[in-house]
C-alpha cells in the first residue's frame, strides 16, 4: 500500500525560504516518478515539480523555474521541494504524489497522493 506524509509548511516572507518533505512508502516497482503540486484557493491543482527515479531526470512548472528545486533523498526514501525565493503567488496548499514509471505535469497523470500542508507567503 503506497502512502505519502508530507511536511514543511508554513508562513514565509516574500523573497524567504521553505523545504517541504514528503516520506514515501509501499513502492513496489522499481522506476517510478514524485511531484509536488499546488492548489490555491478557488483555482485548480496544478502541478509544480517531478523528478524520475530512475535517473534524477525533473520537469519543472515554468512559474517555479530557477527558484524551485525538487530532489530525492533514497536512503530514506524522502522527496524534498527546496523552495526559494517565494512570491505571494506561492501560496497555496501543496501536495506530494507518486505514480509508476515517467515524469508526470498534470493531476490525473497520479495515482497515489499524501495530504496537503500550507504554504503562505506575505508581502
Amino acid at each position: 500500500d503506497v502512502q505519502l506524509q508530507a511536511s514543511g509548511g508554513g508562513l514565509v516572507q516574500a523573497g524567504g525560504s521553505l523545504r517541504l518533505s514528503c516520506a514515501v512508502s509501499g513502492f513496489t516497482t522499481d522506476e517510478y516518478s514524485l511531484g509536488w503540486f499546488r492548489q490555491a484557493p478557488g483555482k485548480g491543482r496544478e502541478g509544480v515539480a517531478c523528478v524520475k527515479s530512475s535517473d534524477g531526470s525533473a520537469w519543472y512548472a515554468d512559474s517555479v523555474k530557477g527558484r524551485f528545486t525538487i530532489s530525492t533523498d533514497d536512503a530514506r526514501n524522502t522527496v524534498y521541494l527546496q523552495m526559494t525565493s517565494l512570491k505571494p503567488e506561492d501560496t497555496a496548499v501543496y501536495y506530494c504524489a507518486a505514480r509508476a514509471f515517467g515524469l508526470g505535469t498534470v493531476q490525473r497523470d497520479f495515482d497515489y497522493w499524501g495530504q496537503g500542508t500550507q504554504v503562505t507567503v506575505s508581502s
